[in-house]
């Protein structure tokens, strides 16, 4: 029985054998996913350092 997975994008069953658009389930959600990282609508949490202009002069 070949393993299956949600795919990441849509939630839909994917197989990780045999898959070239693994871990998706498309080429369809591969590009969607990729669209999305250069659209910069993923970001990483940060923590901002104390700017200069909050340091006494």
């Amino acid at each position: 029985m070949p393993r299956t997975f949600p795919c990441p994008r849509c939630g839909q069953v994917a197989t990780w054998e045999d898959n070239p658009a693994r871990p998706f389930c498309s080429d369809r959600c591969k590009l969607i996913d990729l669209g999305a990282w250069a659209n910069e609508d993923y970001k990483l949490p940060t923590q901002d350092s104390a700017s200069s202009a909050d340091e006494p002069e």
